[in-house]
């Protein structure tokens, strides 16, 4: 279930208030800018090809770049027997802030966002149907966990795709990684 965690960063050990209604998680998110929506799914074989995914959401992509002007989407999609998959996992787990806004719609299976607006941090596990559009220059980390098992529907305004500048904040590493968020919502 989707879920949303809110921890001071004076004391990361612990939420100071969680919840799964969507209706809260979009509202809580909205006073920082962030669009979270929930968008209905299709079923698609878990191994299904960008194209494949593509296609199946080509109208919401395509609105999504007439109402936001993003030049370019692509399909990220990991799952556990995926031999990079370590590799990966450290890429996204240090604070970074884009240039453009970060869209991401789960067609299949969770992972975490982590967003951090002065001193707090709201750690988002998004679900299939999710869509998060996290604005440009907030400081956030991704974790997908150990095992990761999704598909996102990614949206770009640079058509090169995917750039990030560290902060080089230590933040991510006090937070509860995914294994303790996803095992609390779950």
């Amino acid at each position: 279930m989707t879920t949303l965690s809110v921890f001071d960063q004076s004391q990361p050990e612990t939420a100071r208030t969680v919840t799964e209604n969507p209706a809260e998680i979009r509202e809580l998110l909205a006073r920082h800018g962030v669009r979270f929506e929930q968008w209905p799914t299709r079923d698609l074989p878990a191994d299904a090809s960008q194209e494949e995914v593509l296609e199946a959401y080509g109208d919401e992509v395509a609105k999504l770049k007439a109402e936001c002007g993003f030049q370019a989407a692509d399909v990220v999609s990991l799952n556990p027997d995926n031999p990079q998959k370590e590799a990966l996992r450290k890429k996204f787990l240090d604070e970074h802030t884009h240039r453009e806004d970060e869209v991401r719609f789960f067609v299949r299976g969770q992972a975490l966002f982590y967003l951090h607006f002065g001193n707090e941090v709201f750690a988002v596990l998004c679900q299939k149907n999710d869509l998060i559009s996290v604005p440009d220059g907030t400081r956030h980390w991704f974790d997908m966990g150990p095992e990761p098992e999704f598909t996102c529907i990614r949206l770009f305004t640079n058509p090169e795709g995917w750039a990030a500048d560290f902060t080089g904040e230590d933040i991510a590493a006090r937070l509860p990684h995914y294994e303790a968020l996803a095992g609390a919502a779950g």
